[in-house]
């Protein structure tokens, strides 16, 4: 690809390894066809479209990607009743979530023991569908619900404006995924709470307290503090100096402690940002202004495309470009069981990834295999600029040969 996201060494083997096990393997080739219509670029990437129906699909993975996925992003249909332009969304209750834990199984199956699924889903199901997936990726690998900003308009028509979605996130071994998953970037809000008042060549910093809960303190963590002004600090009540005596006058003469600009503040000890290696523990809440909404992402799908009907709540390129950069690294599986405009597709490719997207609707072929062709041309929408992206890869496009959705290719 064309993409100057950096691979690391690791993610260019696991990223060779896989590509090496085809979707077409010899347990799938009977089931699968590669229509060359519909593929794009480069061939043989790993990367892949399945047209057909989204439970034989994940069959068909599980005999060549089982233990191989590192995220899933899933979109289903939120059984709320309402009427969509390219999806039935009014199954009964009962029906609804059997159909959605059925994948749920096979995904387990899918992901690697570091892996993780994220689940977009509104109120009408969102209680539902934890209690089952509890079950089948137990309640100890629960991560957390993720609250997105899906609007920033209110909703006049209906009783509650309701302005939010949710994603619920499980990992496959929650112990092992913490230790994996990565933190976000830096923001220009955190970065400009660092500043350098003394002028130190080590450049901006920021202070953070020096004493601590005294529950578990050694004897030598009590003591009253001799500042350089001669001044008496003691820690507050039910709390401790962070260092020992030896250790504290330690680092106030490396110039690591800081007194305020006047010399007369309570001690605090200098983070510098040269020195910061991880980056922000992702937060439950994530806001329109840093991930989009589902207005902008309808503004990036009129000018890919220009004269086929639009998709009526599709997910923000930034959405997913979260999720992604919190789960996966460069080369690793993504795999979307509802591609609907094929956002998880084009962004995986900008970011990198291979993928497996599965759909049932023409819109495969109308929508996301017509998106995946702007990506590959350089398309600028989206998180392009964030990722720049310039174009390049490919994927390979299979439809399911009893699929019941068997269009003339």
């Amino acid at each position: 690809m064309k993409s100057k996201t950096i691979q690391t060494v690791k993610s260019k083997q696991n990223s060779e390894a896989v590509i090496k096990k085809t979707v077409t393997g010899s347990s799938n080739r009977k089931m699968l066809k590669k229509v060359a219509k519909w593929s794009a670029g480069t061939t043989g990437t790993g990367s892949a479209l399945i047209h057909g129906n989204n439970l034989t699909a994940l069959g068909l993975l599980e005999k060549s990607h089982a233990g191989q996925v590192k995220c899933v992003y899933l979109d289903p249909p939120y059984n709320n009743g309402d009427s969509y332009l390219h999806y039935y969304d009014n199954m009964g209750h009962d029906e609804w979530l059997e159909a959605v834990t059925a994948r749920l199984k096979i995904i387990k199956t899918l992901l690697r023991e570091d892996g993780s699924i994220w689940i977009s889903i509104d109120d009408s199901e969102l209680h539902y569908l934890k209690v089952e997936a509890d079950k089948i990726f137990g309640r100890a690998n629960f991560v957390g619900t993720v609250v997105w900003e899906r609007r920033t308009t209110r909703e006049n028509r209906k009783v509650f404006s309701r302005k939010h979605e949710y994603l619920l996130v499980y990992a496959k071994d929650r112990a092992v995924w913490s230790k994996t998953r990565n933190t976000l970037p830096l923001t220009d809000e955190v970065r400009s709470r660092y500043k350098n008042p003394d002028n130190d060549p080590r450049g901006p910093w920021q202070s953070v307290t020096l004493n601590v809960q005294g529950g578990h303190a050694t004897p030598q963590q009590h003591y009253t503090l001799l500042a350089p002004n001669g001044k008496q600090y003691n820690p507050p009540k039910g709390r401790c100096w962070a260092y020992t005596r030896e250790k504290m006058m330690d680092e106030i003469s490396k110039n690591n402690v800081w007194f305020g600009e006047n010399g007369n503040g309570a001690p605090r000890l200098k983070q510098f940002l040269t020195g910061r290696q991880a980056g922000l523990t992702p937060e439950t809440l994530w806001q329109a202004k840093e991930v989009g909404t589902t207005s902008d992402a309808k503004k990036h799908l009129v000018d890919i495309f220009k004269e086929v009907p639009l998709f009526d709540t599709p997910k923000p390129e930034q959405l997913i470009h979260r999720i992604l950069l919190i789960s996966t690294n460069p080369g690793d599986i993504v795999l979307d069981a509802y591609l609907g405009s094929g956002t998880t597709a084009a962004v995986a490719h900008k970011m990198g990834r291979i993928y497996l997207g599965l759909e049932i609707g023409e819109h495969i072929k109308t929508h996301c295999s017509h998106r995946l062709r702007q990506v590959i041309a350089g398309e600028s929408g989206g998180v392009s600029n964030l990722v720049n992206w310039t174009g390049g890869g490919g994927f390979d496009f299979y439809q399911i040969k009893d699929s019941k959705n068997n269009a003339a290719e």
